[in-house]
């Protein structure tokens, strides 16, 4: 048990000086592999890491392994990343912020359902769903209007987990 436990944190620590390499694809890989673990002690590196990568696959992962960790140290990093450049990056940081729940990100995902991407919106309907905020009923009822069939059944979907008694009634 002790050794296991020793193993894990020299995994760990591996992976964690790996999001330094100067290859994108182990960067990448060595994201996954923490958000897979879920280890906590990665939270901070992974951090740093969104918001100073350059390679914008690098950065969707590093969401991506946020969002499964779930910790609350990475809301405001993910919030930021929520208005990335790039739309994979944005659709990873508001999936990540629906699996982590923290209220803070209510707004910014308000804000975030004007995206032009569908999917962005799609992602943003249901983390704004999981996170099961009032202040958002009113634009998810909005939502269940959007031009893609994926964002109006992500929003009834979101309105349903909300317990929106009525929500699509009006």
């Amino acid at each position: 048990m002790v050794s296991d436990v020793a193993g894990d944190i020299r995994s760990v620590g591996a992976l964690v000086r790996a999001l330094c390499d100067e290859d994108c694809y182990v960067r990448q890989e060595a994201a996954s592999a923490l958000g897979a673990m879920g280890d906590p002690r990665a939270v901070e590196a992974l951090i740093d890491l969104l918001e100073d990568d350059d390679d914008e696959d690098v950065r969707e992962e590093v969401a991506w392994a946020l969002g499964k960790i779930g910790d609350a140290r990475a809301v405001e990093p993910l919030i930021r990343a929520l208005f990335d450049t790039d739309k994979d990056v944005r659709e990873e940081a508001a999936w990540a912020l629906g699996r982590i729940r923290d209220v803070r990100a209510v707004e910014p995902l308000i804000q975030a359902l004007k995206d032009e991407e569908e999917d962005v919106r799609e992602e943003v309907v249901w983390a704004l769903g999981r996170i099961r905020n009032a202040k958002a009923i009113e634009l998810l009822k909005q939502a269940t209007s959007d031009r893609s069939v994926h964002v109006r059944k992500a929003a009834a979907e979101a309105l349903a987990n909300i317990g929106a008694k009525g929500a699509l009634m009006n």
